[in-house]
Formats: structure tokens, C-alpha cells, sequence
């Protein structure tokens, strides 16, 4: 279906052809003439498959035919997500398709200096695209009205709730006029966004884009059962060997995250990492970095991450599994966007066979699980033996360096294949038997 036929207008059009937009995607058909009707939408599309343009373009055409009539503008819109770094792609879309109007828009995240958005917020705006904790600091400050909102959009509401913005939304909801239009944005569904869609929502067109809770058809999934121990190992390893340009690898924790932004340039590969304790701007400038080329692989936190739109990106690398099994949907969704192919790898050792369970009950599927001589876990001995001696291993490196894993000690042996202590021992029985009496030891001492 082309973008002419939903009758937007001519500027939004043009907007659309600088986007490089031709077709839309079944989420924006199915979306957008429920949108442009004043009607609430709850809406539920895979991630990558074009949910900002569902939302943006129908706001943008109501803004457009309804001008305010106040000399100072207040905002009409609001659009609140869960990260800065979302926030601010929406934001770089919207500039996008309005580029030929005259509307004005703001991103309200924690990344900013408050003194610099309270004067943009009083030059006057149409849409505001906010993160929740920055919303309630303007608030404080009465530096920001929300009273003639007339459109509500939440998007990747599930991590809305994941991040305990619960009291921060309904604080929101408080702030803007009871009559307004909602839209509702969500990969997943889990009972917390069903109870808010509920109460929130008034007679709500449902719009499911393929099944609940399944990536995108274009993403290629694979696990590698590997040994902990040898994660960075394997990740350097194939980044090189596969000569691979562009790697965006996840991490669940920030300590990790450096840990692995660490091994990836000891092994000569150019790296670096965005999480929590990043600054914004030394976020953006590692993310701009790696969109344009100048590192291969990007580290990242599954909050740090959300949100981030790397047109073309083919690689996604899981180097732990999350715990929330919704949160690998979001994961892997940053690759094979837009119809485009892509390639998500998970590196998953024994402890992690759980996660990987649930993550295959909620996509309903099994992963194809492959192992990598040299890297899968070690084999545990089987019974109470004494010592274990592990195989010698050659570990190639980033560039096929070879590294020698050295093999664990064992104990020198007989002939018959035991330990010399042993053997000593059994000759000392032997020849106390031959003499009639017990020999002297621990077993000899307890049968006095």
C-alpha cells in the first residue's frame, strides 16, 4: 500500500520520499487509518517493522489541520518511551517527516541540561518526546504544561514497566486532560501492560502484526553452546575469522559490558560500549562512531540499547541471555529491520539452559543449538574420581592467533593406570599380608 492512499498531505508526503519510504509496512497499513480517525489503537508489531511512522505520521497530520490558535504553544502531543536513547531516534524521525512544516518538537530525556530545555519548552512546541523521569522534573519546576495534550502515545510500554515507571506514568496520566486519544506500543504483552491498556484505553482498535512474542522472519537464529570461561574467546574469534564490520554485542549487566569493550581491543579489534554509568554524550558519540564505521564491535546493556536504530545492521550477538525472555525479542529486533536480513548469535553456557528454555516456550520455537571445536563447555567427569585430566585445546584468537589453553596437571601414573601413591601402597599391603601383620596407617590405627 503506498503512502498516498491513507490522503495525508502534501507535506507529509514529501517528508516521507526524504525518509526513502516507498511501500508501507503491514504495521503502519494496519495502524495509521485508525490513527488518523481519532481512534485508540493497542498496537502490537514485532520490533524493526515500522511503529514509529504508524504513530508519528497520523500526529503529524493532526497537528497540521488543527493549528493551535494560541499565540504561545503549548504541547498538543506527547510520546513517552522508556530510554534516552530511544527518545532521541524518535525524535531524529520526527524531524524527518515534518522537515516540511512548521512544527515544533523537543526530546525530554535525562541526557540534557534542564536550563536548556526549559527555554526551548518557552519558545513554544507541538509535540514533546520524553523519557519519564524528565517529564516529572519539569513538572516540579512548573516549567512545562501538559493541559492541551491531545494525543498520548506510549511506546515499548513493556519496558515502561520493566523499569518501574509505573508511579512516574500515572503521575503523568494525572497531568493531561482526561479526554485525549491513546495509542499503545508494545512487542510483548505481559499482564502488567494488559491491565494498563485496560484501564487507559477507551474502545481500542486491537492490532496484532504477526504472533505475539516472535521476531521478525528475517532474523536468522543461532546458539553456540559455549564454555564461560571462553565467551570473549569465541566472540573474537568469529568477529575476525568471519571478518564481520559491524557488531552489536549485549551484555546483561555494565561491569560485563566493559569487561568485553576490554577483551575485544586486547584482541585487536576496535570496540566500545554504551551503558547506565556512560554520559550521554560519550553514549552518542560511541554509538555515531560505530553507525559510521570507525568501531566493529558496540557493547551494549539492554537499557543503554534500547531504542537504537543502526540501519543495515546485520550482526547481534547475545554474549549472555537476558533474564526476562521478552527482553531477547528486543534484543535480536535491532537487526533484520526494514525486510532487511540478519544474523542473531547466542552464546549460551550451562547455566544458562534455562533462560534458553523459556526464551524458546515464549517464540514457541527451537533455536538451532551448534558447537565450535575448541570452545564448548567441558564435559564434567562422570563419578567420584580424584583427578580429571582436560584435552589440549588450541584457541584461536581474533585474526586465527593461536592461543594454547594449558592443560590442567594430573597426577603421575603406573603402568596399570594409577596414581604412584597408590601403587606404593598396594606393595606395602601386600607385603604386611606376606608377613601376617596389618600395615601401619590410618586403617591400621582405627583397629586397635
Amino acid at each position: 500500500m503506498k503512502f498516498s492512499e491513507f490522503e495525508l498531505g502534501n507535506a507529509i508526503i514529501e517528508g516521507i520520499k526524504d525518509a526513502g519510504y516507498t511501500q508501507a509496512t503491514p504495521v503502519q497499513e494496519a495502524t495509521i487509518p485508525f490513527a488518523l480517525k481519532g481512534r485508540d489503537v493497542l498496537v502490537s508489531a514485532k520490533t524493526g517493522t515500522g511503529k514509529t511512522a504508524s504513530f508519528l505520521l497520523p500526529i503529524i497530520q493532526r497537528l497540521i489541520l488543527n493549528p493551535s490558535e494560541e499565540e504561545f504553544r503549548h504541547p498538543r502531543a506527547l510520546v513517552v518511551v522508556p530510554t534516552r536513547e530511544l527518545a532521541r531516534q524518535i525524535g531524529e524521525n520526527f524531524k524527518i517527516y515534518a522537515a516540511h512544516t512548521k512544527l515544533k518538537y523537543m526530546v525530554l530525556d535525562g541526557g540534557g541540561k534542564i536550563p536548556t530545555q526549559i527555554k526551548k519548552v518557552e519558545a513554544g512546541l507541538d509535540l514533546v518526546i520524553a523519557t519519564p523521569g524528565r517529564l516529572i522534573d519539569l513538572d516540579k519546576l512548573k516549567k512545562l504544561s501538559l493541559s492541551k495534550v491531545e494525543v498520548l502515545v506510549l511506546d515499548e510500554a513493556d519496558t515502561i514497566f520493566d523499569m518501574g515507571f509505573i508511579r512516574d506514568l500515572e503521575a503523568i496520566l494525572a497531568m493531561i486532560p482526561h479526554k485525549h486519544q491513546n495509542m499503545l506500543f508494545s512487542a510483548t504483552f505481559p499482564a502488567t501492560v494488559k491491565r494498563l491498556s485496560e484501564n487507559l484505553l477507551k474502545n481500542p482498535e486491537h492490532i496484532t502484526v504477526d504472533r505475539l512474542g516472535t521476531t521478525a522472519d528475517e532474523i536468522k537464529q543461532v546458539v553456540y553452546s559455549v564454555d564461560k570461561e571462553k565467551k570473549s574467546d569465541l566472540l573474537s574469534y568469529m568477529i575476525g575469522a568471519q571478518n564481520w564490520q559491524q557488531v552489536l554485542v549485549f551484555t546483561r549487566t555494565k561491569v560485563l559490558a566493559q569487561k568485553v569493550e576490554a577483551d575485544m581491543i586486547a584482541s585487536g579489534l576496535s570496540a566500545s560500549s554504551i551503558h547506565g554509568d556512560k554520559k550521554q554524550g560519550a553514549r552518542s558519540k560511541a554509538l555515531n562512531a560505530f553507525k559510521e564505521g570507525k568501531f566493529r564491535v558496540l557493547v551494549a546493556t539492554d537499557i543503554a540499547a534500547r531504542g537504537l536504530d543502526i540501519e543495515g545492521l546485520p550482526y547481534v550477538i547475545n554474549y549472555d541471555l537476558p533474564k526476562h525472555s521478552e527482553e531477547y525479542i528486543h534484543r535480536v529486533g535491532r537487526t533484520g529491520r526494514a525486510g532487511k536480513k540478519g544474523l542473531a548469535i547466542s552464546f549460551v553456557s550451562p547455566d544458562d539452559e534455562g533462560m534458553l528454555r523459556n526464551i524458546e516456550q515464549l517464540l514457541r520455537v527451537r533455536i538451532p543449538q551448534r558447537r565450535m571445536r575448541g570452545y564448548e563447555p567441558q564435559e564434567r567427569p562422570e563419578g567420584k574420581q580424584k583427578h580429571y585430566e582436560h584435552k589440549k585445546e588450541d584457541i584461536k584468537g581474533a585474526f586465527g592467533h593461536k592461543r594454547k589453553k594449558t592443560p590442567a596437571k594430573s597426577k603421575k601414573t603406573s603402568k596399570r593406570g594409577v596414581s604412584r601413591r597408590e601403587a606404593d601402597a598396594q606393595v606395602t599391603t601386600r607385603e604386611s599380608s606376606k608377613r601376617g601383620r596389618k600395615p601401619e596407617g590410618k586403617s591400621g590405627r582405627g583397629r586397635r
